[in-house]
């Protein structure tokens, strides 16, 4: 099991340093250990391909676009593995592809090994420039969908006074190779000086909302509030948010989007409070492969994490915990969707698997 390295005060030693969830470092990787936010800020290195699949189910790293980076970057782990091993190419294959497994809903981890495997044969030089290739275009795919999203809820809302926004999960620097997708969008706003409040989410069982977006926000200086999963939709339908954002980890042809669980309700709550719920992604985050919801694979954590917290058993000892990661939004209670080439509108039709084949 990896272990958590230089652990230090609960924030980067640069105030203003830009996070980065994943970063190569010589030979091998370094990860910010996302288990013991906000509590302590260390980085877990990574040498070896069962340390990252480890670092994956465990969610030291999570959020598909920086498993994606992580995923990238585990070829040239396996490469280096596999040379200090003495492995054969056909052990080399079989520990990638258990990395590319590791997480089977979040879309961006498969696209991102497979993207960066074809270089295997040119060597590890190769490997590891499309694995930092990946980690700048989407850095740059966040922010150019930072501007999008921003721009498209203003007009949206019709709103010039600052947005009280609602998000769910953490979607921020965290969870991406750099600045963010939802919280990216309110990232920018907040450089405008358009947010007044963002209610996170707290996301049960593992707390992502409380631990890690509301870190971020208080990172950022953006002002903000955590709220029980259950409060949301009352807080919508009170009128005390003026938008939903939120993030992906898999988005079918039809617009149907694979997010933490319990992004459904909020969604529900939107349509019928009328105010727009907008999913924020990377393009490859979009599966036009997959038609529908009804086709991605939703994975099953382990039941504990639901029936106890911290090592303590919070409901009884025969009592199971039913603890699905994800759930299916449908399209049709899906505003837009905004990636880094602009917002498409599901309610006029636009919809991934016709604009982004």
């Amino acid at each position: 099991m990896s272990q958590p390295v230089a652990a230090t005060a609960a924030t980067p030693a640069a105030a203003t340093a830009e996070l980065r969830a994943v970063e190569w470092s010589g030979d091998h990787l370094r990860l910010i250990d996302q288990t013991i936010l906000p509590h302590h800020f260390a980085y877990v290195e990574i040498r070896d391909t069962a340390q990252l699949v480890d670092a994956i189910v465990r969610l030291v790293v999570r959020g598909a676009p920086a498993i994606g980076a992580a995923g990238a970057y585990g070829v040239a782990l396996a490469m280096i593995e596999g040379e200090r091993e003495g492995w054969s190419r056909e052990q080399v294959l079989a520990a990638v592809h258990r990395v590319h497994e590791a997480r089977p809903t979040a879309v961006n981890l498969a696209v991102c090994v497979d993207r960066v495997l074809p270089h295997l044969d040119a060597g590890l030089p190769a490997v590891l420039a499309e694995a930092a290739a990946i980690q700048r275009e989407d850095i740059r795919a966040n922010r150019d969908m930072g501007v999008f999203g921003a721009d498209w809820l203003l007009r949206r809302t019709g709103l010039t006074r600052p947005l009280r926004i609602l998000t769910h999960c953490n979607t921020g620097a965290l969870a991406t190779a750099g600045w963010g997708t939802a919280l990216g969008v309110i990232r920018e706003l907040h450089t405008r000086g358009l947010v007044e409040l963002v209610y996170a989410d707290e996301t049960r069982p593992l707390l992502q909302g409380s631990r890690l977006t509301a870190w971020e926000l208080d990172y950022e200086g953006i002002p903000h509030c955590v709220q029980a999963d259950g409060a949301a939709a009352g807080t919508i339908l009170r009128g005390e948010v003026d938008a939903a954002v939120v993030g992906a980890d898999r988005i079918a042809a039809n617009g149907d989007t694979a997010n933490k669980v319990g992004t459904v309700g909020v969604a529900l709550a939107c349509a019928d409070a009328g105010i727009p719920f907008l999913v924020a992604a990377p393009t490859t985050t979009v599966d036009v492969a997959t038609s529908s919801g009804d086709d991605i694979h939703i994975e099953l954590r382990d039941g504990d994490e639901v029936v106890a917290y911290g090592g303590t058993r919070t409901a009884p000892p025969a009592t199971r915990g039913h603890n699905p990661a994800f759930d299916i939004t449908p399209g049709r209670l899906i505003t837009a969707l905004v990636t880094e080439r602009g917002v498409l509108d599901f309610g006029a039709g636009e919809l991934p698997g016709s604009h982004l084949a």
